[in-house]
């Protein structure tokens, strides 16, 4: 069987016009009808209009606990003139009580007055007051409910109060879900081997299912065989309305989605213009709709979207639901390819009377970003990508936060993402944190796009930690440096060091592989300080050119050998139980601009660095010093 090598490029709405056109040709949209019990019906769809098989209530009715009475009996009582009635003229009642025929009214208990076996009135009662009538909620053969409507927990109540057993409703659309690849295992072990890959796009995606109301039959991992692809295929297609091979729809030579599609159905598409995941295949296959998605989780989930989600939805005869949109302004220059339909995913965040979209990780394999981003940003093809500043429309993802947002552009610490759950957990305020080194820190301020920064900026000349660098940046607006800790920097190595890495001066061993942070960052700014003072050339060092932008992604790094020794806090070594060489303590500062946050997020941000919860995390991770966390250190009004 020939691979097919050329993956096409069809704009995107071609694509989705033309698949969902011959979807609708076999039929698909026809939806299938089932009786389920009530009790079992929440979350489904009724399939058509329900009706009562009863009436609620089915009698007379007391609405209060009080007595029931004849109200003619009453007319004369007043606060002058109260009347006393005989047992024989009422009857005491509880809320729902039956109100006998010949009583016509219920007078609260509170404006009644017991003596002996009597009672005495001083308001007289109208004729059907406090009392419900038959089929006052609902009357035998009224409509409780139209079709296609959701049944949530109401519905089901008031199914129960209507007398019904079982309901009609749209059977759930059966996805069939194939994940594919000799590379993927079930899950991740201790001991995996360079190359494998724990499977979880078929997770994700039927997690998206169930969100949609349908329900996922998920084959057990395939090899890239073919012979065994196509089987799971012709065991897969039968009990599904929809089926999706995870993996496999590129051009490699492992690649067979699109050939066995070929060969089994009809190949629509193979390859879209879209950035992330162009490499998807869309087709008919036992007059059942295909989709075959990219490997990468936000291709697969990207394509899984614009495809399955308006298929999924039609199959229960429900409208797509519209995300709203807002309007933002990019916090950074972000350019896109000219001929594809390209989409990114950012978090967002009002500052004062703006709100700032802010481009994460574009990388197609970061899962991580899905689970960040608070939107998406379409970039339509012919358009050359957004300036900085430059306005945007951004489809929400999530519910609004923007109130409620924080946001840090700085330099990493794991103290940041203990403030970040802190915050989350105890006063509801969600702090976003972007690691882009102590300098990016310094221009977001500088350019209002973010409420914080963490630094720790050395001067060389002075040997004093951030203070020259805000008066030099931020000299025009208000700020307050306050102090999260000092902590440890030093070299990480392997456990056991093998290497015997004792110093900088190791670094220039021909065998030591380095790997740097990126430039911009506290610690390349201090790895460059220190070099300099002992009069070294950073090009004698193999893998100074090479940079990660978080301490805990150079201890990875070192833990799994793609180098030797990176420049880091001990914090991260421990946590990656790595060898750890202490090399210089410094200061790490948090840099806030209070006018752009109100009293109650400064208050609390102050007070949770304070906290002894907060303190506790730092010492539990190790390496930092407290003596002064929370403390205000400097300040520019």
């Amino acid at each position: 069987m020939k691979r097919k090598i050329y993956i096409e490029n069809h704009p995107m709405d071609e694509a989705r016009e033309n698949f969902f056109h011959r979807v609708q040709e076999t039929g698909f949209s026809s939806a299938a009808v089932e009786k389920v019990r009530v009790l079992e019906a929440y979350g489904r769809i009724s399939s058509g209009p329900v009706f009562a098989r009863r009436s609620s209530p089915h009698y007379s009715a007391s609405a209060m606990d009080g007595i029931a009475v004849k109200a003619r009996e009453t007319e004369l009582a007043n606060d002058l003139s109260p009347i006393t009635l005989g047992p024989d003229q009422f009857l005491e009642v509880d809320t729902g009580d039956y109100v006998p025929r010949q009583f016509d009214a219920v007078i609260m208990i509170e404006d009644v007055n017991f003596i002996d076996n009597c009672v005495r009135i001083i308001k007289p009662a109208v004729p059907w007051q406090h009392v419900r009538s038959v089929g006052e909620d609902l009357v035998a053969h009224d409509m409780i409910i139209p079709g296609a409507y959701p049944l949530g927990p109401y519905e089901v109540a008031s199914f129960i109060t209507a007398g019904l057993e079982t309901v009609s409703v749209i059977k759930r659309p059966v996805v069939a879900i194939i994940p594919t690849g000799s590379e993927l295992v079930e899950k991740a072990e201790e001991n995996m081997q360079p190359g494998q890959i724990v499977e979880s796009n078929s997770h994700m995606l039927a997690g998206l299912c169930q969100q949609w109301g349908a329900e996922v039959i998920r084959h057990p991992i395939v090899p890239d065989d073919r012979e065994l692809l196509k089987t799971a295929l012709a065991e897969m297609i039968p009990g599904a309305d929809l089926i999706v091979m995870c993996s496999g729809s590129s051009a490699g030579s492992e690649d067979y989605t699109a050939g066995l599609l070929e060969e089994m159905g009809e190949l629509l598409v193979h390859g879209l213009a879209i950035r992330p995941g162009k490499p998807a295949i869309l087709g008919i296959i036992a007059d059942k709709p295909f989709i075959g998605v990219p490997g990468y989780p936000i291709s697969a989930q990207l394509v899984f979207t614009l495809f399955a989600k308006p298929l999924l939805y039609q199959k229960q005869g429900l409208p797509v639901p519209q995300p709203r949109e807002v309007e933002a302004c990019i916090s950074r220059k972000t350019a896109s390819h000219m001929g594809v339909d390209e989409f990114v995913y950012v978090n967002l965040a009002r500052i004062k009377d703006r709100c700032i979209a802010y481009p994460l990780n574009r990388g197609a394999g970061i899962t991580t970003s899905l689970v960040k981003a608070d939107g998406v940003v379409l970039l339509p093809r012919g358009q050359e990508g957004l300036m900085a500043g430059e306005t945007c429309q951004v489809t929400m993802l999530h519910e609004d936060l923007l109130q409620d947002t924080l946001v840090a552009i700085g330099s990493h610490d794991p103290s940041i993402d203990f403030l970040a759950d802190q915050l989350r957990r105890t006063r509801r305020i969600r702090l976003v944190s972007t690691n882009v080194g102590s300098m990016g820190g310094l221009v977001a301020l500088a350019r209002q796009e973010a409420h914080l920064a963490g630094i720790h900026l050395l001067d060389p000349e002075s040997g004093e930690y951030n203070l020259s660098y805000l008066n030099r940046y931020l000299s025009q607006q208000p700020w307050l440096l306050v102090n999260l800790a000092y902590r440890e920097q030093g070299l990480m190595v392997k456990k056991g060091n093998p290497l015997g890495i004792r110093g900088l001066d190791d670094l220039f061993r021909e065998e030591v592989r380095f790997i740097n942070r990126q430039k911009g960052s506290g610690t390349r700014i201090l790895f460059d300080c220190l070099l300099s003072q002992q009069n070294r050339s950073s090009s004698d060092i193999n893998g100074y050119t090479r940079e990660e932008y978080t301490h805990l992604a150079v201890a990875a790094s070192v833990k799994n050998d793609a180098c030797d020794a990176g420049l880091g806090i001990y914090a991260s070594a421990r946590a990656m139980d790595l060898d750890y060489i202490p090399i210089a303590e410094e200061t790490y500062d948090i840099c806030l601009l209070p006018d752009l946050m109100d009293e109650k997020q400064l208050d609390a941000l102050i007070e949770t660095i304070k906290s002894p919860e907060f303190r506790n995390n730092l010492c539990r991770a190790g390496g930092y010093r407290l003596d002064e966390s929370g403390q205000i250190r400097a300040s520019h009004a």
